[in-house]
């Protein structure tokens, strides 16, 4: 680590990996959450809340999920199950349900099911075979697209969105307008921070004409 001209410079290469973990977690901020929903082969669901996640494309509609391994290298249940069932569902965490998704994050047994423990419901999901959260606001059934191994310790999920569920108060179906403050997502901080999604504002993206047209300034600057 080097400090110049105000700013710390950290070379990557000389982090550990938890280093580098804290290094993106406390910067790469808001993160949105998916709050992934799977089914095991032997019928057990399972939820567990996951930060390293994004929508990538709208054609074909993809979502990545980053699932790291377990200590010993081990698949995690999500990353488990996807593997064997081919499919897994997005639920987009609001501020009303920010506890119940705290339970699911819980480390328990794959025998378990974390919608049981935190007091949750399980719908049927209808084009894959794992169920959503219905309370969950959004659901995004997938349909597994792709898996890159990146190394021993984690792998990045591509999903398919097949389906969405979109609580009727929030979206405007003639439109696709969705109302932000009615959805009231929240996103991942450093550390065990959180951070609400109504703190927003506006501001239209400029047409090449507007950028490179002179301002009434520069104009007046030059005539003088």
């Amino acid at each position: 680590m080097t400090l110049h001209n105000g700013y710390h410079a950290f070379d990557f290469s000389d982090l550990t990996a938890r280093e580098a973990y804290k290094v993106m977690i406390g910067t790469i901020v808001p993160r949105p959450i998916a709050w992934v929903t799977t089914i095991s082969p032997d019928g057990v669901v399972n939820a567990a809340p996951y930060s390293f996640f994004n929508c990538l494309s709208a054609d074909p509609p993809i979502l990545a999920l980053g699932v790291e391994n377990k200590p010993d290298r081990s698949f995690k249940d999500t990353a488990y199950n996807i593997r064997m069932t081919e499919c897994f569902t997005v639920n987009i965490v609001d501020r009303a349900n920010v506890q119940a998704m705290s339970v699911t994050a819980a480390g328990v047994a794959p025998e378990v099911d974390e919608l049981k423990i935190a007091g949750l419901t399980a719908a049927p999901g209808d084009r894959v075979a794992c169920p959503r959260i219905a309370e969950a606001p959004v659901a995004f059934e997938c349909e597994r697209y792709l898996g890159i191994n990146i190394s021993s310790a984690r792998e990045i999920i591509l999903g398919r969105i097949v389906r969405a569920h979109i609580r009727e108060d929030i979206i405007d179906p003639a439109t696709f307008y969705s109302d932000h403050e009615k959805l009231d997502a929240l996103g991942r901080m450093g550390g065990n921070g959180y951070a609400g999604t109504l703190d927003y504002f506006d501001l239209p993206t400029p047409t090449a004409e507007e950028v490179l047209k002179p301002t009434r300034a520069s104009l007046t600057l030059g005539n003088s």
